[in-house]
């Protein structure tokens, strides 16, 4: 019986380009759904750019246009890398909605009708020249600790330290350079505290044992409020009644999980309920390690209130490293998704992340040797010529007709469809590194046959055992493509036009591709050039 999925990505906000840090987390969920909708489940992928907040009004009037306008821009160009890159979500939405603005609207009425919600008079900064509240980001100053100048009103970029804006030295707006001065301004809170006994359940049934752990530590004093609120001007959503407020984009942000899945529903004849708030539906969000405390503690008691299901699961990932360091735009490795497109394959990026990726919150590294080595030993090396050799030869030397598989052929095809159940495990699990582990397995298998049997000298001398040898490795590598499919699907479906086939479903694997033709041999992946991995970082680099 097939089950009912939906999954969601942290929604990557307007006010930045889509870089290589990000598509960590966008390319792991998109292998988990592709592979979901392989195995003939309905899986729905979600998602939506995260519109609002002071940093898209600020940019938007620094560059003379509307908030509407910024964002508009931001979303084609989002909705263009992810494409490239082959993340197939279902609906790509925005926060800036009217089904976002209803479904917020609901949940602070629910927050109303149950008394939810306190509120407090917080001292801010206040910027006279530009008459708004500045955000932590938009305070800059001397760092309170190490005298570092220019850092910003939260934290220290030299010294790591965190403080409150009032700390700085010498503060200033980042907007306009002035003085900011003190203000009361009234914040609306939802209250976690009520939601205390609710939430140390929920954890460790929702989230992994590690990840629940960690949030554990906070029940250790009573639990703080959220501030849901901003004053304008502010780009978001008015809070009904509340004249001069807005929601937080912390708030509306999440919500959009369930605006996009809704606006999918009614383009497709569905209905909201039928899906998230059904209990037969299976809920997922992949987020980084972050914001687990937003996802796994406000979130969930915001759901409740609202009226709402909660996730099924939360999956949490680490971040991302490059040579061992954090991205750095002084070293070249901070690289956008545009700019990583203009020199390499996506595929590539892809398959390296699925190397490294498993079903923890550790950090992984993107070595750039590693990613040549990998990408040029063991996708080009192993897996494609495996089809690049194999398929030529029987186009070559036998018009392209597929014979029957020998003994010994078959023996390794056998070994390779017996993996299909614990393969499938792994991708349940998010474990893809054990994925291409096991791929990686049968290549070197089917190699050795290949180069033990040599049929580019048995044609010579027993061209039916020569066919035979070459159907058995086009069987072998079929099957590592159909096991691949989530994590290259451009490359499967070019593998599955080759062979004059309809795209690949799991249910696929058992079925031997013998007496058949084979198509003309398409290039399905070429090594890659170092050189052009050094321009890459180059034109990375600021």
């Amino acid at each position: 019986m097939s089950r009912r999925i939906v999954v969601t990505s942290a929604l990557p906000y307007a006010n930045g380009a889509i870089h290589i840090g990000h598509l960590v987390e966008y390319l792991q969920t998109d292998f988990w759904v592709r592979f979901q909708k392989m195995r003939g489940n309905e899986c729905v992928y979600v998602c939506a750019d995260d519109t609002h907040g002071t940093p898209i009004m600020v940019r938007a009037r620094k560059e003379g246009i509307t908030p509407e306008q910024l964002i508009a821009r931001s979303h084609d160009e989002h909705a263009a890398d992810f494409a490239a890159f082959g993340v197939g979500f279902d609906n790509y939405y925005s926060t800036n909605s009217p089904e976002n603005k209803a479904f917020c609207e609901a949940i602070y009425a629910k927050m109303v009708e149950t008394s939810a919600l306190s509120s407090l008079q917080v001292p801010q900064m206040f910027c006279e020249h530009d008459k708004m509240f500045l955000p932590d980001r938009f305070i800059k100053g001397t760092c309170p600790k190490c005298g570092s100048t220019e850092e910003y009103g939260d934290s220290c970029s030299h010294c790591g330290s965190t403080y409150e804006p009032t700390d700085l030295k010498d503060a200033h707006c980042a907007i306009c350079g002035g003085a900011p001065v003190m203000k009361d301004s009234e914040h609306i809170y939802f209250e976690l505290e009520p939601h205390r006994d609710f939430l140390a359940k929920w954890l460790p049934e929702h989230t992994a044992e590690d990840v629940a752990n960690k949030l554990m530590e906070w029940f250790g004093e009573p639990l703080r409020g959220w501030d849901i609120s901003r004053d304008a001007p502010y780009f978001g959503f008015p809070i009904p009644g509340r004249e001069g407020k807005y929601f937080y984009v912390w708030l509306d942000a999440p919500v959009g999980y369930m605006a996009s899945l809704k606006n999918w529903c009614g383009k497709n004849g569905q209905t909201f309920e039928d899906w998230w708030q059904s209990d037969a539906t299976e809920i997922y969000h992949f987020i980084g390690k972050d914001i687990v405390r937003f996802h796994c503690l406000f979130w969930p008691a915001v759901l409740k209130v609202g009226g709402f299901r909660g996730p099924t699961k939360v999956f949490v990932h680490g971040f991302l490293t490059v040579n061992g360091e954090k991205m750095s735009k002084s070293k070249g490795t901070f690289i956008s998704a545009r700019t990583y497109l203009d020199h390499l394959d996506p595929a590539y990026l892809r398959f390296y992340y699925a190397c490294k990726l498993d079903g923890s919150t550790d950090d992984i590294d993107l070595n750039l040797d590693d990613f040549v080595l990998r990408v040029n030993s063991d996708l080009v090396g192993k897996i494609t010529n495996l089809a690049s050799r194999g398929i030529q030869m029987l186009r070559k030397n036998f018009e392209g007709a597929a014979g029957r598989m020998d003994a010994e052929g078959r023996a390794i095809w056998d070994d390779a469809v017996a993996r299909a159940d614990k393969i499938a495990e792994l991708y349940e699990t998010r474990e893809f590194s054990q994925v291409l582990t096991s791929v990686r397995e049968i290549a070197e298998e089917a190699n050795k046959y290949f180069d033990r049997k040599a049929p580019w000298a048995l044609v010579k001398t027993d061209r039916d055992a020569a066919r035979e040898v070459l159907t058995s490795v086009v069987n072998v590598f079929r099957a590592m493509s159909i096991y691949l499919k989530p994590i290259l699907p451009a490359y499967t479906d070019k593998v599955a036009a080759m062979l004059g086939e309809a795209p690949y479903a799991w249910a696929d694997l058992d079925k031997p591709f013998e007496d058949r033709p084979v198509g003309a041999y398409e290039y399905l992946a070429t090594r890659i050039d170092p050189k052009n991995v050094e321009a890459m970082v180059k034109a990375s680099t600021i």
